[in-house]
């Protein structure tokens, strides 16, 4: 998930009331050892179900150790691969073959969108405080350290600890040849750089306000930029024990390189349906730089993969289900939004939602659905009517089997957000990544309060064993069921209903909408 911070002001999923709810092949195959053809949709005895065409069998078609096997394989590609698997490198690569080869045995035609962009990669990023190593991470558009980094004294301000103003260092305060150390908090971390740029700080460290560390971004290029990097909380809490006892002196390095990434999109949808009713889903394919993006989010390309599997075996789809692998969404949702806007305006008209599935295996995790009906947090952004409704799909699913599930906002920072920029409704489910578990979520999911949903969230430490297979299990169940409902009827979401083996239109034609007359066509319902 593409999280990188601009200001202060984090998410945290909380309870609400409960609702009603085209063809380029491989350039190259990847050696699968092991690994035959897809798995046939199974029973709850063994027996195959053949076609899974009801809730209850595809979500028990679906199963999560098939999910899991996709994961291994991810894992084996980053190890391969110099445990990496970003976009532009042999591992995604690797990854976006895998796919396909998986898309093609279940009997799909597989597409590659090309897309280039331009991208800051991180050279070096260190922190030494007198002899110790620490963790920072630089902030995206940061301006680069000098060779061999900066090396200054460690001052605080004096004032106010988050240092969005020059007040908060004191008056006169001048900090030319040090290093600023400051509290996460109220403003951007944009502010606290040219804040400390403006008395005389080399370069502004920002440590966290809750466990974890700071994944930030000054959000644009400014020449009044000094250097930034995020720090943990635990680390900038020990590091100012230490001031308090006299000077600190640290050394910082933070080295980034600029360069053109060419990459793409691995697409591919049924060859049943409605195709101008398209249900499409989505989950970004790259992984951090940092590590083998195994969470974040080989957990939701596995799990659209092996539904992808078992929907080819349906024998009867109303509408088009399109799946897509996003490239670059860790560099800015690159892929998703080269996608959207290489379609025309009716071929957007033609998707009836997009469905997002960024992270579904956080070892600490909550059950979240993005919150379209703004019933616990208000959206950043503008939600397009039927995401409610899409919402909902989920929701209706989590009541009707007794799972506890919570909001998550819906804040367009995943790749939904070039759809929802083009009025297209949308949804999706969420784990969490670097929020703070509460002890109401506890009670809800277990795990441990005051710590992250993820404490690996884009570090190296993101592997295999940082995913949560119950958690895995629970959202797979969800994504099958949403699919295969979906894919049967949007009626709930955007008035269109389609009947028999075709995939036409029903005989009764489409439910109007609210701005063609009446709602409530009883004919038609």
């Amino acid at each position: 998930m593409s999280t990188r911070e601009i200001d202060d002001r984090a998410a945290r999923p909380g309870r609400r009331t409960t609702r009603r709810t085209l063809a380029v092949t491989a350039t190259a195959a990847v050696a699968l050892a092991g690994m035959g053809g897809p798995a046939l949709a199974k029973g709850p005895g063994g027996e195959s179900n053949g076609n899974p065409n009801t809730s209850k069998k595809i979500t028990q078609a679906v199963d999560v150790d098939n999910v899991w096997a996709h994961l291994e394989e991810f894992q084996r590609i980053a190890d391969d691969n110099g445990g990496n698997r970003a976009a532009g490198t042999e591992g995604y690569e690797a990854s976006a073959e895998y796919v396909e080869q998986v898309l093609q045995e279940a009997g799909y035609e597989t597409e590659r969108h090309p897309f280039s962009y331009p991208r800051t990669r991180t050279v070096a990023e260190s922190l030494t405080v007198e002899g110790e190593s620490l963790g920072v991470r630089v902030m995206s558009y940061s301006p680069a350290t000098p060779d061999g980094g900066v090396t200054g004294t460690l001052a605080a301000p004096a004032v106010d600890p988050e240092g969005c103003d020059a007040a908060a260092y004191g008056e006169g305060a001048d900090l030319t040849g040090q290093i600023a150390i400051v509290s996460r908090g109220s403003c951007a971390f944009a502010a606290k750089s040219l804040v400390a740029a403006a008395v005389g700080a080399e370069a502004v460290l920002v440590y966290n306000n809750v466990p974890g560390m700071v994944n930030g971004t000054l959000g644009e290029p400014d020449p009044g930029y000094v250097p930034a990097g995020g720090m943990t909380q635990a680390d900038g809490q020990a590091v100012l024990a230490r001031m308090a006892e006299g000077p600190v002196e640290a050394t910082v390095q933070l080295e980034t390189v600029d360069e053109v990434v060419s990459t793409f999109n691995v697409l591919a949808e049924t060859s049943q349906g409605r195709d101008d009713n398209v249900v499409m889903l989505g989950a970004h394919l790259d992984g951090a730089q940092e590590g083998a993006g195994i969470n974040d989010n080989a957990t939701g390309s596995a799990a659209i993969l092996e539904t992808a599997v078992q929907l080819a075996t349906v024998n009867k789809l109303n509408n088009t289900v399109r799946f897509a692998w996003w490239g670059g969404e860790e560099d800015g949702l690159q892929g998703s939004d080269a996608w959207v806007a290489d379609q025309s305006d009716d071929e957007l008209a033609d998707i009836a939602t997009y469905l997002n599935f960024d992270m579904v295996g956080s070892p600490n995790y909550i059950i979240g659905v993005y919150d379209a009906d703004e019933s616990t947090y208000a959206a950043p952004v503008e939600v397009p009517d039927g995401s409610i409704e899409t919402e909902d799909v989920f929701t209706d699913y989590f009541d009707s089997i007794g799972q506890p599930w919570v909001d998550t906002m819906f804040s367009g920072r995943s790749d939904y957000q070039p759809f929802i920029a083009a009025g297209i409704p949308a949804s999706g489910l969420f784990t969490g990544a670097d929020g703070t578990k509460t002890e109401e979520e506890v009670e809800m999911f277990g795990g441990t309060a005051g710590i992250t949903y993820d404490p690996n969230y884009h570090t190296p430490a993101d592997d295999l064993s940082n995913v949560n297979p119950e958690a895995l299990d629970i959202m797979g169940d969800a994504i099958a069921h949403a699919t295969l409902s979906l894919a049967q009827d949007t009626s709930e979401v955007n008035g269109k209903r389609s009947a028999g083996k075709s995939g036409k239109p029903h005989p009764q034609g489409d439910l109007p909408t609210a701005d063609e007359g009446d709602e409530g066509d009883e004919d038609a319902a």
